[in-house]
């Protein structure tokens, strides 16, 4: 199970939004990388896959478990 290395992103980089189940770390159609929200992601991501992007998902913290696991890219 691949999960988020290193701290969560707290809000988008691009509207400041809370992140809270989900986000995307991913490029952008201005060129760099961006922690987003769905919203964002959906308006300026370039897609899901290798040199695109990941989709992160929260999942129930327990001992073991990742707090945000890769569901996509």
């Amino acid at each position: 199970m691949n999960q988020w290395h290193g701290p969560v992103p707290d809000a988008c980089d691009i509207c400041a939004s809370p992140i809270v189940d989900e986000f995307i770390d991913g490029a952008t159609s201005l060129g760099p990388w961006a922690n987003m929200c769905p919203a964002c992601f959906a308006q300026m991501g370039r897609g899901l896959g290798p040199g695109r992007g990941q989709q992160y998902k929260r999942r129930d913290e327990k001992i073991g478990v990742p707090r945000f696991v890769k569901v996509a890219g």
